[in-house]
């Protein structure tokens, strides 16, 4: 949902990280070595006392094998049976990465059984984000929709500057670099699909 602050929806983040680990059987320690994140770097985000950037939080959810869409999640049990197919504008959860100021907001329904998510994304003008570790534990690929402002985004060792309307696919196993080189701020919408059987 849209949080009352920060702080909830960093509460939020911190359940679905323990859950996800005890759900994977992963020691601090084991987790810190899969994702490369530091145990107290891992230790402060579980307890909710610390706001860790968008690069942070996709480490620690390739290391728990989900996509980073999925930490803003409620917990399984959290979530409403009653709501039905409809994702209501009050229940989509926001979050903004304290690094680069990119806002993000889930917004399909909470539920982790559905293979495709969509997030709505403002981008501000001159912020670069990277993620410069493929998902390997899930496969999964996005579209990112450009509808508002430039974008330049790129996947491995191609750059693509995108405009108003260009949509770009893309694989999520390989590192990539999301760039907004103008004076403008930029909005994109991702469509997330996941195959929840886990690569081999």
């Amino acid at each position: 949902m849209i949080l009352d602050s920060d702080t909830d929806l960093g509460h939020r983040i911190a359940a679905r990280v323990r859950d996800l680990r005890a759900d994977s059987a992963l020691s601090l320690d084991a987790l810190a070595e899969v994702s490369g994140v530091s145990r107290s770097m891992i230790s402060l985000v579980e307890r909710g006392e610390t706001s860790p950037t968008a690069v942070v939080l996709e480490k620690l959810a390739i290391g728990l094998g989900v996509t980073l869409a999925s930490l803003f999640e409620a917990a399984p049990d959290q979530t409403n049976a009653a709501q039905g197919p409809v994702s209501r504008r009050k229940d989509q959860a926001e979050w903004q990465d304290p690094a680069s100021g990119y806002r993000r907001r889930n917004v399909s329904r909470s539920n982790g059984a559905q293979p495709v998510q969509i997030v709505d994304v403002h981008f501000p003008a001159g912020a670069r984000v990277t993620f410069d570790t493929g998902l390997l534990a899930v496969k999964a690929s996005q579209h990112v929709w450009l509808l508002e402002g430039e974008m330049s985004i790129t996947v491995g060792t191609d750059e693509y500057r995108l405009r108003e309307g260009d949509c770009l696919w893309m694989s999520l196993d390989i590192p990539r670099v999301f760039h907004n080189p103008t004076r403008r701020p930029a909005r994109y919408t991702v469509v997330l699909h996941t195959e929840h059987t886990p690569r081999r």
